[in-house]
C-alpha cells in the first residue's frame, strides 16, 4: 500500500491534504516504524503545530507576540520597594498578521495587534503597585495596506506614522529592556519627592516634566491615519502620513550595510493642529484644556551604527517641539515663558557572543530633556510646590544615566536583562504671573530585571 510513496511524496500529500489526512498518516506511520516513518511523524507534528497559523485559501494568517515581564526595584529618596510589572519599554502583546498576493507587483496585507499591561511600569507609583486604571489591553495596530513593489505602500487604519519610532532607532535591540530616548517607561508614574519629604499621593508624576508624556519631543505615534511609504532606493525610504483632523508628518529613513558596518538612521517632521484627536493622547504641551486646540510642530531623528566584527555600537537621538500656544496661555502671561522643548540621548555598548546561549549586550545610556511651559496643575498641597497655591510647570529638566546587560537565549528566542537608571530633576513653577523654583527634588532610582520571550 505504501511502497510507491517516498518521503517527498508523503510531504506533498500532507501539505495538500491538511491536518485530517496528516493525523491518519501519523497513525499508520506508527505501525510501520523505521526512519521513514519517524520522518513522517515529525512532519505531521509540524503540520499540527502550524494549523492555527493558516488563513483561508487566499489570505495567509500568522499569530505572533511577546511577553515582557519583570521586577522593578525603586528608590525615591524616602522610600524603596519592588513591584512585579509589565515592562512598558516593549510591553507584552499578541497579534495577527497576513496578506495575499494580487499579482506580480501588488499585494494586500493586514495587521491587528493588541498590547497587554498587567501592571504598567510607566504608570504605577509609590501608592499603587498595579495601577488598575492603566492595566489591561490597548490597540497597537489595526490596519490594512496595498503594497506595490513599483509605487510603494498605502496603509489605512490605526497605524504607525512617518515619525513613529523616529528617535528610537537601535540596532542592538536593547529597546526591549529600556529605550535610550524614551526614559519614562521605567517608573515615570512615580510622584516627585521633595528632599527629606515623602512623595504626596496624587502629586506630580515625574513623567509630566517631559512635554509629551507618551513620547519625546520629535517622536511620533500610532494613530488613526493614512500612511504612504515609498519603495526603497539606494537604502532610502520616504514616508508621509495624514490623520485625525489636521495632523500630518513626513519622514526619510536610511538603512545600509558597508562591509561589516551597519547603519540605520531616520529624520521626520510633524505638524499637530488638531482639536479633537489630540485632546489627550497626542496633545501639545500648552494646549487649551477647554477647547483642546493644539498648534505645535516637531522635528526628530536618530542614528544607530554597529560594527558587526567587534560588536561595538552607538545610538544617538534628538528632537525638538515648538508650541505656538505656550506664550499666549493664561497660565504664563507676562512670564517670558519658553515655547520650545528639546531632548537628546545616546547609548553605547558592545554585543558579542561570549557563551553558547547567544549574544550578550553590555550598554550605557545618557538622556537629557529641557523644556518650557506645560499645561499641568501642581497642587498647592504638594510638598514640592513653594508657589503658595496651585501652579503650572514653567520649565523643567530631566537627566538620566544608566547601565544594563542583556543576554539572548537563541534556543528560546528569549532575552534576560537587568538595567539600572538614576534620574535627576529640576523644576520651576508659575502662579499668577510669578515664577518660583520648586523645592529641591530627590533623585529617583530604578533597577529593572526580567525577561522577554517572543512567540
Amino acid at each position: 500500500m505504501f511502497g510507491g510513496v517516498g518521503k517527498a511524496g508523503w510531504a506533498s500529500i500532507l501539505v495538500a491534504g491538511g491536518l485530517v489526512l496528516g493525523a491518519s498518516v501519523s497513525a499508520q506511520a506508527a505501525d510501520l516504524g523505521g526512519d521513514c516513518c519517524a520522518d513522517l511523524e515529525e512532519r505531521v507534528a509540524e503540520l499540527e503545530a502550524t494549523t492555527a497559523r493558516k488563513g483561508n485559501r487566499k489570505v495567509s494568517l500568522s499569530v505572533y507576540g511577546k511577553i515582557n515581564q519583570g521586577v522593578m526595584f525603586w528608590d525615591d529618596g524616602s522610600e524603596s520597594n519592588a513591584y512585579v510589572v509589565t515592562n512598558d519599554a516593549s510591553r507584552s502583546r499578541f497579534g495577527l498578521k497576513g496578506g495575499a498576493k494580487i499579482n506580480s507587483d501588488l499585494s494586500a496585507n493586514f495587521r491587528l495587534e493588541i498590547g497587554v499591561r498587567s501592571a504598567n511600569s510607566k504608570r504605577n507609583n509609590q501608592y499603587d503597585s498595579i495601577n488598575a486604571d492603566e492595566s489591561g489591553f490597548d490597540i497597537r495596530h489595526a490596519w490594512w495596506n496595498i503594497k506595490s513593489k513599483t509605487f510603494g505602500t498605502i496603509q489605512v487604519g490605526h497605524t504607525p506614522t512617518a515619525s513613529q519610532e523616529i528617535t528610537e532607532i537601535n540596532l542592538a535591540g536593547t529597546s526591549d529592556v529600556g529605550k535610550f530616548s524614551d526614559v519614562e517607561d521605567s517608573g515615570g508614574g512615580f510622584f516627585l519627592a521633595a528632599t527629606g519629604r515623602a512623595a504626596m499621593n496624587g502629586g506630580l508624576q515625574w513623567r509630566r516634566l517631559i512635554a509629551r508624556t507618551g513620547a519625546q519631543p520629535g517622536e511620533g505615534d500610532r494613530r488613526e491615519a493614512v500612511l504612504y511609504e515609498s519603495p526603497e532606493f539606494a537604502g532610502f525610504t520616504a514616508s508621509a502620513a495624514w490623520g485625525g483632523d489636521d495632523f500630518w508628518d513626513v519622514g526619510l529613513r536610511f538603512e545600509r550595510e558597508f562591509n561589516h558596518i551597519k547603519v540605520e538612521a531616520g529624520i521626520a517632521y510633524s505638524s499637530i493642529n488638531d482639536g479633537i484627536d489630540d485632546s489627550a493622547t497626542h496633545g501639545c504641551p500648552a494646549r487649551n484644556t477647554t477647547s483642546h486646540d493644539a498648534k505645535c510642530q516637531m522635528i526628530g531623528g536618530s542614528i544607530s551604527i554597529m560594527d558587526t566584527k567587534s560588536g561595538l555600537y552607538g545610538n544617538f537621538g534628538a528632537g525638538q517641539m515648538w508650541d505656538d500656544s505656550t506664550t499666549s496661555a493664561a497660565h504664563f502671561a507676562g512670564t517670558g515663558v519658553d515655547d520650545t522643548y528639546t531632548f537628546w540621548a545616546t547609548e553605547v555598548g558592545i554585543q558579542r557572543k561570549w557563551n553558547e546561549l547567544g549574544k550578550t549586550t553590555l550598554f550605557g545610556q545618557y538622556y537629557n530633556y529641557t523644556g518650557g511651559g506645560i499645561t499641568q496643575n501642581v497642587s498647592a498641597a504638594d510638598p514640592i510646590n513653594l508657589a503658595g497655591g496651585q501652579a503650572q510647570i514653567f520649565s523643567s529638566e530631566v537627566n538620566m544615566w544608566g547601565v544594563g546587560v542583556m543576554q539572548k537565549i537563541d534556543a528560546a528566542d528569549m532575552k534576560l536583562y537587568a538595567m539600572y537608571r538614576n534620574y535627576e530633576f529640576d523644576l520651576e513653577l508659575a502662579r499668577n504671573g510669578v515664577v518660583s523654583q520648586s523645592a529641591p527634588l530627590e533623585d529617583f532610582q530604578v533597577l529593572m530585571t526580567g525577561a522577554v520571550i517572543n512567540f
